[in-house]
Parts: C-alpha cells; structure tokens; sequence
C-alpha cells in the first residue's frame, strides 16, 4: 500500500511541477528512449555476428574450396568476418585477372591487406554508429537533472521569499519536486554507461577476431593461392570446381 502512495505522489509531483522542470523531464525522457532504442539494437546486433561469425569460422576451417565458402558466405549478412572473406575472395579473383603473370606475390598480398584492413575500418565505423550517443546520454543528462534540481530549489526559495516562511512543510514540497529531475538524470545516465561499456568491449573482440581472420586468410591465400602464376592458378582451380560441381549434380 505504501508503495503504491509513494508511486502516485512521484505522479502528483511531475504533474504538478513548474514548466522548467517539466521541459527538463521530458527532454531526459527522450534522451532515455533513444538510448534504449539503441542498447535493444546493439544487443540484437551482436547477438547475430556472433552467431554468423563462429558459424562462418567452422566452415572457413572445414571447407576445401574457396569458391563454395564464397557463396554461403553471401548468405551472412551481419558477420563482418564472413564479408571480410568475400571482399578478399573477389580483390583476389580482381588482382588475378588484372595483373600480368609476372607480377610480384607480395605484391598481390600487400594489396590484398591493404584491402581487408580498409573493410575492417569501414566495419568498425558501422558497427560505432549510434554507440556515440549513450557516451553523450551518460555525460549529459546528470547535468540535465541538476539543472532541473537547481532551478527547482531557486524556485522554491523564491516561494519562501514570498510566504514568509522557511517550515518544512512549505519547503519540502518544492525541494523532492527539485530531486526529481535529478533521480531521472541518473535513471537515464546509469543505463547508458553500463551499455556503453558494454558494446566498447564487444567491439574491442569484433575488431581483435577480423583482426585475426585478416592474419589466416592472408596466410592461406599466399601459401594455397597465390604461390602459383596468378592467371593461370585462377583458371586451373575455377575449372576443377566446376568439375566437381558438375559432378556432384
């Protein structure tokens, strides 16, 4: 019973707060949607490259041909390692057919590094989109609320100026009206930290695995790949995986 008193007296006091507290409220309150918004995103991201990555991985670990990986991992739309592979794959096809036969090995790879680490930079930028904003819903909104609270005691010190009289009771009103928009500056700030950190970290092992993939994929490309002339270890490996897959229909 009493909880339910004090929840409709927290009611009573926004409804009947001043007009700067009320803009204060619902300027936290956008701040707060948007933030969960984002958090509920994020988490649902995540959720799907972690689960697109490590099945990528196994197949990327078991399957002979590069080809046939090339085509499912079409299907992997939110494993930014899966599009690593697919960037990979065709900059490598592209440099095959666009370079003489002669052309340097480390070349090739060189290149084809300097490919896949711009993939991991324009990923990072993506995946970053929007975590920005609870940095800023955590640095910001105490402040929001404080300002609230403040304006809130002047006014309530100015009604005291007015009465006549500094009793609880006619001061106590005014300054929990004041405290909360502070509480709802923490209720919007806490959230948007713990979630920021959160994703940071999640991040921190999204770049470290592409990382780590770039570092594979270059090695077994160079040493399965590209050890022989280009144009025609392009033409010999695309006809025995036509041939294969003629034969397996």
């Amino acid at each position: 019973m009493q909880e339910t008193f004090f929840g409709s007296d927290i009611v009573d006091m926004v409804l009947n707060a001043g007009l700067m507290a009320k803009f204060v409220l619902i300027v936290l309150l956008i701040f707060s949607i948007i933030s969960w918004a984002i958090i509920f995103m994020k988490i649902r991201l995540f959720n799907k490259i972690k689960t697109e990555s490590e099945e990528f991985l196994e197949l990327f670990w078991e399957e002979k041909s590069f080809k046939r990986l090339y085509n499912m991992s079409k299907e992997m739309e939110y494993s930014p390692i899966a599009l690593l592979f697919i960037e990979g794959y065709e900059e490598i096809r592209r440099i095959r057919k666009a370079y003489s036969e002669n052309v340097n090995q480390t070349l090739i790879v060189g290149e084809l590094e300097r490919v896949l680490n711009r993939i991991i930079m324009e990923q990072m930028q993506e995946l970053e989109y929007g975590i920005g904003f609870l940095a800023t819903t955590g640095n910001t909104t105490p402040f929001i609320g404080l300002f609230g609270t403040v304006w809130g005691i002047m006014s309530a010190f100015h009604g005291i100026g007015l009465k006549g009289s500094a009793s609880l009771a006619v001061v106590a009103p005014g300054i929990s009206e004041a405290l909360i928009t502070t509480a709802a500056g923490l209720a919007a700030a806490i959230p948007a930290v713990i979630a920021f950190n959160y994703f940071n970290n999640k991040l921190s092992h999204i770049r470290a695995d592409m990382e780590s993939f770039v570092s594979d994929f270059l090695n077994i490309a160079e040493r399965y790949m590209l050890r022989k002339t280009p144009k025609k270890a392009i033409d010999k490996e695309e006809k025995k995986e036509e041939e294969g897959e003629k034969s397996n229909a």
